[in-house]
């Protein structure tokens, strides 16, 4: 400060200065080979995920955090995506690479993958890279092992996918009967029970076969109303041949029906359309035709009836060659 003529001289300085910084973000995991990472934000308190293709495995840990301070770190080491040495894999599809891949596989490797896919299905594996050294490089198919005794120049890439077993053809519709069991897969049976009246034609139980063509060991059988037989039994029905359809011209049935010894056979008649007189039903009270009858029934009525004194009819039936038509009866001792 001076004086001049009695004033004085101040003189005030400012000094400032401004300071920009910018945050510091956590490295760059990139790149990240073989997988991928899910977010892009490597600030602080920042998480990022590490997932593999398939086919590799990740070797780490999978979510890695920013942290805070000065100097910006993961929390964990980066983790690596690895085509491993064999693994139990559980899966519905899926790629398996040889160890180390996409590099050559090292030396002296015996690898195991355990594949399952879920229940009713096959595992079709499909190779789309195969470059070993012949015979003492090899990968066996039981459990899928691979085996490598020597260097080579090689790699080795195959996927897998499942697929659904292929059942046996479904048998319905199974007409005038019904099937014990609903399940068509491999080894497995089912079993054909006709309606009362109708006769079971074929083989009553079939099994589904093994094998990529699913089939069954024997034809469908089939439900028939024949044209006779005999029957042994204290109750039943008897259709006209190929009931519910109309019955064939010329024919001559016969059936036999057998009660419990002490009893009479009743045969009520729940449907009758035949052709008058030319069809006809006959009926006798005993096992042959020497036996007195009990009537003929013909014509379109119904709630005709009959009754044996022996505890065996015989039914005998006749179409000429001409129109057709049904019958129903009912028997019980």
């Amino acid at each position: 400060m001076s004086s001049r003529h009695g004033f004085a001289d101040i003189h005030i300085f400012y000094y400032f200065f401004l300071l920009a910084y910018e945050l510091q973000n956590c490295q760059d995991p990139y790149p990240f080979h073989n997988g991928y990472i899910i977010n892009s934000d490597f600030n602080a308190g920042q998480s990022i995920t590490f997932e593999c293709f398939p086919g590799y495995v990740l070797v780490g840990h999978h979510v890695l955090t920013c942290q805070h301070g000065i100097n910006r770190k993961w929390n964990h080491p980066f983790p690596r995506c690895e085509a491993p040495c064999g693994y139990n894999v559980t899966a519905p599809n899926g790629t398996i690479f040889s160890p180390e891949y996409p590099n050559e596989y090292p030396d002296s490797q015996d690898c195991t993958w355990l594949i399952t896919v879920p229940h009713g299905h096959g595992v079709y594996i499909n190779f789309t890279l195969l470059q070993t050294e012949p015979v003492t490089d090899y990968i066996a198919v039981c459990r899928v092992a691979f085996h490598s005794k020597y260097s080579y120049i090689l790699l080795l890439l195959f996927f897998l996918v499942a697929y659904e077993l292929q059942n046996c053809q479904d048998p319905y519709p199974f007409h005038n009967g019904y099937i014990i069991n609903s399940d068509f897969n491999a080894g497995q049976s089912i079993t054909f029970e006709c309606f009362p009246g109708y006769v079971l034609v074929g083989y009553p139980v079939l099994t589904c076969q093994h094998g990529i063509n699913r089939k069954w060991n024997h034809p469908f059988p089939r439900c028939e109303a024949p044209c006779g037989y005999n029957v042994t039994a204290p109750n039943g029905t008897i259709f006209s041949p190929e009931y519910p359809n109309e019955y064939p011209d010329s024919q001559d049935c016969t059936w036999l029906i057998t009660v419990p010894h002490g009893h009479g056979v009743y045969i009520n008649f729940t449907l009758l359309q035949t052709e008058p007189v030319t069809d006809y039903i006959a009926v006798w009270d005993g096992p042959e035709q020497s036996y007195p009858q009990l009537g003929i029934f013909s014509g379109n009525t119904a709630l005709e009836s009959a009754y044996s004194t022996f505890n065996q009819v015989l039914i005998k039936f006749h179409s000429d060659f001409s129109t057709s038509g049904f019958f129903v009866l009912n028997f019980h001792g």
